[in-house]
């Protein structure tokens, strides 16, 4: 009977532990499944690179398009499809790379006629409203350094996501002469820029 009696209490013994094992189990469970729900609608940051990145711009001269690209992109950029609002875009890119693939003209746009990279070795843009936009694009509103002219700029762009990171397309078009660029030169006043910036997580 004695032995009867101890078996049953240990048996009982093993079904609390059982019981607690399995409660522990749970809670584990719980608060992963939490970490990660939380964790997919944070914040992420990201950092644009060169690498798969190009900045184009499009300008007239003499009615023919020229064409020219920047490198040397870095910046802090904060993104969140599920919550946009809470994203924001920091990127400066590095004046003195303009590309034209005419060596004598790049050097003309370095000079403070046009870039004045010597003063001015950094172009901004800095968010200051991130908005959905139509067909699931978004809407970028922020401020565009040039030299020591900045104005706000506003346009769509689109995401594709791509590894640890994403790409960002959009096009916009400025007024060379808002940022005092090129003075009374013979290039057209409107210039289109197109982006295709990869950033990857931090």
């Amino acid at each position: 009977m004695q032995n009867l009696q101890s078996f049953l209490t240990a048996f009982e013994m093993t079904k609390r532990v059982g019981s607690c094992i399995k409660i522990i189990i749970m809670k584990k469970l719980i608060l992963l499944i939490i970490t990660a729900a939380v964790s997919a609608g944070a914040t992420a940051q990201y950092k644009p690179v060169d690498q798969g990145s190009s900045l184009q711009f499009t300008i007239k001269n003499f009615g023919f398009d020229v064409t020219g690209t920047f490198t040397g992109l870095q910046g802090d950029i904060k993104f969140n499809p599920q919550n946009i609002a809470e994203s924001s875009f920091d990127v400066t890119l590095d004046a003195a790379s303009v590309n034209t693939n005419n060596g004598l003209r790049d050097h003309h746009l370095q000079g403070d006629t046009y870039f004045d990279v010597k003063n001015y070795p950094r172009i901004r843009f800095e968010s200051t409203r991130v908005a959905a936009g139509k067909s699931g694009t978004y809407m970028l509103t922020g401020k565009l350094t040039i030299k020591k002219q900045t104005k706000t700029i506003s346009f769509p762009f689109s995401t594709t996501a791509s590894g640890d990171g994403y790409l960002f397309k959009g096009t916009f078009s400025i007024n060379r002469k808002d940022y005092d660029i090129g003075g009374t030169s013979t290039i057209a006043d409107e210039l289109e820029v197109a982006l295709n910036i990869v950033v990857k997580k931090n």
